[in-house]
């Protein structure tokens, strides 16, 4: 539903208060009164049948007495009158409501029905709902206080959102003595409408918010939060508390990846995905709530720590160290310019121990020397009340010297003696922590943010070979395979195999006699394992022999493991015993699967394998779909992983071999559904080569079809098409994959500096790592992006590129497109267009648009061939082209 609604809910023009009155001590006084105080500029409009005047203001007995045009209906009324009031507001056409009243879904049966009647409701006239159940939202840069919170925080850049009125009011309180401001503030409640999602995409589109902090205990459409995440978190931080960690593995399932792949742990794998930082306290969240409001992110890791105690440095050293950091080393230079003079003892190391008798001057040269050294992201400032140091002195020197390129913060250590001084380095913007542990981990979540945003950006190398997916053989597996249950073993291997995963070769044998025959063309040595259906861990009911080197020993383990296996589990169907080479000693053993998670669908767990796995428990988790870069990074968030380098006289294992691995297991996810759990446990590893040796797959009805399974839009295949130009090139168009950064910088060397200054409105030499990722790395749930590549072309060459950029709302999108200067003229823009238009149609697109240079003839041309009405942009002079559909 529409994001041009929530923009009239944060900036209304004109509100009615429902429930408004003066009755003190009531929701409705408060709200009345926090709008009017708040110096609301707007027209306030009580809507009460009890009251002729309410604060002065005349009222309303209902809603529909209301003209139209209102922007914002704020509900505080008892819940059961609330869809009535709802339907009120969808007939006079407000923009959106902010239901305040409890008792909805949170008593049971009766308040879910009243919920669902308003979420119906408002659905069906397109009025956005935040809450019910919610403390209101908060604005202070455009005075709007539709809250009864008890006071107005400043303004600020930070934006809050949160589940939970409780820790809303706590925060702001905080806010208020931390001088905090805001951009906004929010209580979402429970989410009858408006969601986390919805609000993260506004808040990414809004200037004022130069960041964004959550606080979640549930989330509810998962995919478009993860899209909305994914999309934010690229342009400003977004800092989640997500309540309920302790529920970490309660829905375990009973193989090794389930037990493995916990709730909580699954949480912490999408955020990472989606460049989102989790924090893990209240206490963490304030930290970096103030951290974020009052100063620039810092660019790495280097902390530079100036103290005037040896102890409260030594504190932030081993602060650092927890999380594998040292504090940043000073270079000669640097060392050279504070021996000039600070004392003899100074500590000549960072920490910057500048003694005890250290004055405001003596802090003021030294932050002066940190802020010219060009190995340090950050300072961190301690100060402990000593007899001679002044906190109030150094205070005023720390505001004076902080506008800087980098972040930096205080740790005042005390109580009654530094007060004065922290309220002046609050008010001054200076962050202030009370401990040295508190003030680096604040830090280091700021750190990780500019990780993540790394890392999102980063590009992915292509494979070396070619991952083949035989779909024909899978859907033949998969049409024999229970609706509930488990695939048969040698169905399992050949679904893994179908999709490129190397797999142990595997013989079935019925009985002994079979078991001989089939080892003696194997050869020697071999493993044996129990085959039964209804036993899931062989090795529990001495269902394994290992290293069988004779006839005589294949059929003395064949009488073993079936009588060993009928003695533990009389009821069990015994189908027989399987034959695998046997490794004698493997340099490795790793665990890969999945386990298809309740809220973020299939996700893909690796780890240490064997019979430890359970015990070990060293494993990471990724979400599909995948590429080298994130299998890579999945792996590296392992202790396996140091291993696997090389260990001893262990070689390292082929990396790209597993990586495919990891790959062919999410396209396997993506395809079917069905998949609930599947393990590979052992993959063996032998002079670096990585084979599956065993395989079990669970299957069970899924409630969505593929790809709306998975929390991450795929790489959409069906676009793909051969086609030929009108001009006679015939070209392969597909969309764009983040591995084809290579393809557009070879692209970009045949542009011309009018074709380049025509798409981006600027001469631009090259594209930047940025560009390029924001060019490769789509989220096919909100953009259409498609290549042409010459299909006559012995390497691939890419001749052009279109693509649509939707809104959140997926109503409207913006229309780009470019064509090499080789090929200008040859059919090739036109077909990329037609075919991105397509596609947005298909999708319920209602308009694109796109802002063309009045120079650029041909793309006006081909603009008006396609049916684009054009127009000058009332704004830059140039031509608007907009297409409608429907």
């Amino acid at each position: 539903m529409s994001q041009y609604n929530l923009d009239r809910i944060f900036n209304p023009r004109k509100i009615a208060v429902v429930g408004g009155s003066e009755q003190p001590g009531s929701i409705g006084n408060a709200l009345m009164k926090n709008l009017i105080e708040g110096g609301f500029p707007g027209t306030i409009l009580p809507v009460n049948p009890k009251y002729k005047k309410v604060h002065g203001l005349s009222v309303a007995k209902t809603v529909s007495d209301l003209e139209a045009g209102v922007d914002l209906a704020v509900i505080a009324t008892p819940i059961q009158t609330v869809p009535g009031i709802v339907q009120e507001c969808v007939e006079r056409k407000v923009a959106g409501a902010i239901v305040i009243s409890a008792g909805g879904k949170e008593t049971g049966e009766k308040g879910r029905e009243i919920e669902r009647q308003i979420r119906e409701t408002a659905h069906a006239g397109g009025l956005r709902i935040v809450g019910p159940n919610c403390l209101g939202i908060i604005r202070p840069g455009g005075n709007l206080n539709a809250s009864f919170a008890s006071e107005m925080p400043d303004p600020g850049r930070l934006a809050f959102v949160s589940q939970s009125g409780a820790i809303c009011t706590a925060i702001l309180d905080f806010a208020l003595q931390e001088r905090i401001g805001f951009s906004h503030f929010v209580s979402i409640g429970s989410m009858v409408d408006v969601d986390f999602g919805d609000l993260v995409d506004y808040l990414g589109n809004d200037s004022s918010a130069q960041s964004v902090l959550l606080y979640i205990e549930s989330l509810t459409n998962f995919r478009k939060f993860m899209s909305a995440a994914r999309s934010v978190s690229r342009v400003k931080p977004v800092i989640v508390l997500k309540a309920g960690r302790s529920e970490a593995g309660a829905r375990a399932a009973a193989s090794h990846t389930g037990a493995m792949a916990g709730e909580d742990a699954v949480y912490d794998a999408a955020f990472k995905r989606a460049g989102v930082v989790r924090v893990d306290t209240i206490q963490d969240l304030f930290d970096c709530a103030e951290l974020l409001a009052k100063q620039p992110r810092p660019r790495g890791s280097r902390l530079a720590v100036v103290t005037n105690g040896g102890g409260p440095g030594v504190m932030a050293t081993d602060a650092l160290a927890r999380y594998g950091l040292e504090p940043a080393e000073l270079d000669p230079e640097t060392v050279s310019k504070l021996d000039a003079f600070l004392p003899p003892f100074w500590s000549r190391s960072n920490p910057i121990d500048i003694l005890g008798d250290a004055s405001a001057e003596r802090f003021r040269r030294t932050l002066e020397v940190c802020f010219e050294a060009k190995n340090m992201d950050a300072v961190c400032v301690i100060l402990t009340p000593q007899a001679i140091t002044d906190p109030l002195s150094v205070a005023e020197v720390l505001t004076t010297v902080t506008k800087r390129r980098y972040p930096v913060f205080a740790c005042w250590m005390g109580g009654k003696s530094i007060e004065q001084a922290v309220g002046i380095l609050n008010s001054a913007g200076v962050p202030t922590y009370r401990t040295p542990e508190r003030a680096v981990r604040a830090f280091l979540y700021m750190v990780e943010y500019a990780e993540n945003l790394a890392s999102v950006v980063e590009i992915p190398p292509k494979l070396t070979r070619n991952i083949a997916c035989d779909r024909e053989k899978a859907r033949r597996i998969m049409a024999g395979a229970p609706e509930d249950g488990f695939l048969s073993e040698s169905d399992a291997r050949d679904l893994l195999s179908a999709y490129g995963l190397s797999v142990i070769r595997t013989e079935r044998a019925p009985n002994e006699t079979e078991a001989v025959r089939l080892a003696r063309d194997m050869g020697y040595p071999l493993v044996m394992k129990l085959e039964s259906p209804d036993i899931t861990h062989k090795t529990d009911v001495g269902g394994v022999r290992l290293d069988l080197r004779s006839d005589g020993d294949v059929r003395a383990a064949f009488l073993q493991i079936v009588e060993s296996a009928r003695r533990a589990k009389p009821e069990a169907r015994i189908e027989g015993v399987i034959l695998q080479p046997f490794f004698a000693s493997p340099d490795y053993e790793i665990l890969l699967g999945a386990k298809r998670d309740a809220n973020f669908g299939p996700v893909i767990v690796f780890g240490m394998g064997g019979i430890f796995t359970e015990v070990v428990k060293d494993r990471a988790l990724g979400l599909p779909p995948m590429n080298r870069l994130l299998a890579r990074r999945m792996m590296e968030g392992t202790r396996a992983w140091t291993l696997l380098q090389g260990y001893r006289n262990r070689p390292p294992a082929d990396v790209e071999r597993l990586e495919s691995m990891i790959i062919g297991l999410s396209q396997l996810l993506i395809d079917w559904p069905q998949i609930a759990e599947l393990d590979m446990n052992p993959v063996l590893i032998k002079d670096g080569r990585p084979v599956a040796v065993d395989a079990r797959i669970r299957v069970s009805p899924s409630d969505q079809p593929s790809p709306m399974h998975l929390v991450i839009s795929p790489y959409p295949e069906e676009y793909e098409t051969h086609l030929v130009t009108e001009h006679g090139v015939r070209v392969f168009v597909r969309p764009v994959k983040p591995e084809d950064a290579t393809l557009f910088k070879e692209f970009f060397k045949v542009l011309s500096p009018t074709t380049v200054y025509y798409r981006f409105f600027s001469y631009i030499k090259e594209m930047s790592p940025h560009m390029l990722a924001r060019c490769t790395q789509i989220d096919y749930d909100r953009e259409i992006a498609l290549v042409a590549l010459d299909e006559d072309s012995e390497r691939e060459r890419m001749l052009g590129v279109a693509r649509i950029i939707g809104d959140p709302d997926g109503k409207e999108g913006e229309f780009a497109i470019m064509v090499g200067d080789p090929w200008h003229g040859l059919g090739i823009g036109s077909s990329l267009l037609q075919q991105c238009l397509s596609i947005a149609k298909d999708r319920g697109f209602q308009t694109v648009r796109g802002i063309v240079l009045q120079q650029n003839k041909t793309m006006l041309a081909l603009g008006k061939k396609l049916g684009f009405e054009m127009k000058k942009h009332p704004e830059c002079g140039e031509y608007e082209l907009v297409i409608r559909f429907g």
